[in-house]
């Protein structure tokens, strides 16, 4: 079992950035593939990216793609999402969640992962 707190959240204007970061309490957190979500007021739970468990891969969706990078480091059991260029549509509440793994994939869908974070917001203003 896994407890996630993200944090990183705040406000910034259009075609900032942030950093937002995600610390994993728990034990074996290199066995869990790691992933960011974002959720906006009335809208679904959208996928933003995700890293394997040892870092070599990584996937994003498609409005993220080229501005976002994702980040971890096992060793102190954290997970990062640098945000650069950021647009006012990026404006959500943003979670990091956990998915135990045997394989070194990544996985996309919110009904795939176990854990998630309490949620940390992002407001891009234009």
């Amino acid at each position: 079992q896994v407890q996630l707190s993200d944090s990183g959240g705040g406000l910034v204007q259009a075609g900032g950035s942030l950093r937002l970061s995600c610390a994993a309490s728990g034990r074996s957190f290199s066995s869990y593939v790691m992933g960011w979500f974002r959720q906006a007021p009335g809208k679904e739970r959208e996928f933003v990216a995700a890293i394997s468990r040892n870092g070599g891969r990584t996937y994003f969706g498609d409005s993220v793609k080229g501005r976002f990078s994702i980040s971890r480091d096992n060793a102190r059991n954290t997970v990062n999402l640098q945000m650069n260029s950021l647009k006012s549509e990026d404006t959500a509440v943003y979670y990091c969640a956990a998915k135990y793994s045997s394989f070194n994939y990544v996985y996309t869908g919110p009904h795939e992962y176990d854990y998630w974070g309490q949620g940390t917001q992002v407001t891009v203003s234009s």
